[in-house]
């Protein structure tokens, strides 16, 4: 079977261990991009899409790492 093109909010939110409302948000803010599909307008989200936000999040992470330099006093976010 093919790897599938396309994956629901629900799908998304398991892959990036967050909630749908989180996935829903980035989608409605323009940050994930997708598509809505059918007349019950079902959204989805290519991977190749998926992907690319991740890998700009890599990159904005890195850059707020090199403003931000680590001094051993800072404590970790909570999960």
């Amino acid at each position: 079977m093919a790897e599938l093109q396309f994956l629901t909010l629900d799908a998304v939110a398991e892959l990036l261990a967050t909630s749908r409302s989180q996935v829903y948000a980035l989608v409605r803010n323009k940050q994930l991009r997708a598509v809505k599909i059918g007349g019950r307008g079902q959204w989805r989200i290519g991977r190749t899409d998926l992907e690319a936000y991740v890998a700009r999040l890599y990159a904005e992470t890195d850059a707020w790492i090199d403003a931000h330099p680590f001094n051993g006093d800072d404590e970790p976010d909570a999960d």
